[in-house]
């Protein structure tokens, strides 16, 4: 015996050819429902598969908790427990963390760490020029210019001349449009700048600190320049 559907051999008791699921002709099925208990079949297996799509599409994976406004770390690797953290430790982790997020423009990632990095700085036994300028720059990245101006004079109180004081200006008066503090700030800087290195304290070493007060010392010979031309 033969399908009548694909011609494939059948054996003598045979309901439905196993190649192509087509009723055997004595069953009186032809057209359509030869074909009906495959189709049946796969419209089955078509709803499952439909069903795990959409329960895969609500449920967030483990790249997606990672890569929305809470990530910490790209890559879908899972982000450091900050909490077993020292204090000193959260507060930079959070700090750079911010600082990289402002840097590409993800304001809305921003505002949901800020509170938390300036939470960790507030945690700390005391706030050295370095913190202070820190909780400065991450006040002025979460855009309280008045904020960093603050810090900076909080800074001066402890040391009138710190290399700090004038960057933390600079650029709050820049947010604030104060084009003639912005100046002041940067030809402050440029006066203070030599003797203030010379002291060697230790902030000025840091590598990211030393590469921003490089930056800026040949911002603000620009900014001057320009002024005197």
């Amino acid at each position: 015996m033969t399908c009548h559907a694909c011609g494939t051999q059948l054996s003598s008791t045979a309901r439905f050819c196993h190649k192509c699921g087509a009723a055997i002709a004595t069953t009186g099925a032809t057209g359509w429902r030869a074909g009906f208990p495959w189709a049946l079949a796969g419209a089955a297996l078509g709803a499952l598969v439909a069903v795990v799509a959409m329960r895969a599409a609500s449920s967030p994976t483990r790249g997606d908790a990672l890569s929305g406004p809470v990530a910490i770390n790209g890559g879908g690797a899972r982000p450091p427990d900050i909490s077993q953290m020292s204090p000193e430790e959260r507060a930079n982790r959070l700090f750079n963390r911010v600082m990289m997020l402002a840097e590409a423009g993800k304001q809305d990632s921003v505002q949901f760490f800020m509170p938390m990095a300036l939470g960790a700085y507030g945690q700390l036994p005391a706030l050295d020029a370095d913190a202070r300028y820190h909780v400065g720059l991450l006040q002025l990245a979460g855009g309280d210019a008045n904020g960093a101006l603050a810090q900076a004079d909080t800074i001066r109180q402890s040391i009138p001349t710190h290399l700090f004081i004038y960057v933390l200006r600079a650029h709050a008066y820049q947010a604030q449009r104060n084009v003639p503090e912005e100046r002041r700030a940067y030809a402050d800087f440029l006066r203070n700048e030599p003797a203030e290195i010379a002291k060697q304290r230790p902030e000025y070493g840091q590598d990211a600190h030393l590469d921003a007060l490089t930056s800026f010392k040949a911002e603000a010979a620009r900014v001057i320049g320009t002024r005197r031309s």
